[in-house]
């Protein structure tokens, strides 16, 4: 199935990572919005590809993280916590956002449109 933007739909349910390693394009794209500054954070599903990608450091049983560890970890978490927080209110206050399988670009779309109809209802105007 081909989506509304020219992707290629993929049946069925796989994980990040396979969707990810999938895609020739993905991780190229990543690597140009990258440097030694700027890195791509995703969570822990797609710690296999630290190479590419930001993760957060997985605490394993019978070891304690590292100061550093556990800093990249709180910094990481900080920088994903107000997209987080958004997802999590949009599927609280918009019970059609909670299984979605649509295309992306689609989803995107009817997000953005929930969005401006939450901040309405709160008063918000940015």
């Amino acid at each position: 199935m081909r989506g509304a933007h020219g992707s290629d739909g993929r049946p069925g349910r796989e994980h990040d990572t396979t969707v990810l390693r999938s895609s020739a394009e993905a991780l190229p794209v990543l690597a140009q919005w990258t440097d030694a500054q700027h890195d791509v954070l995703a969570d822990l599903g797609y710690e296999g590809e630290r190479g590419a990608l930001t993760t957060p450091v997985k605490i394993t049983a019978g070891r304690r993280l590292t100061d550093d560890e556990r800093a990249v970890n709180l910094l990481h978490a900080a920088t994903r916590a107000p997209a987080e927080r958004g997802n999590s209110l949009l599927k609280a206050s918009f019970k059609a956002l909670r299984r979605v399988s649509l295309c992306p670009w689609r989803i995107g779309a009817i997000t953005a449109a929930a969005l401006v109809l939450l901040h309405h209802d709160h008063g918000r105007t940015t």
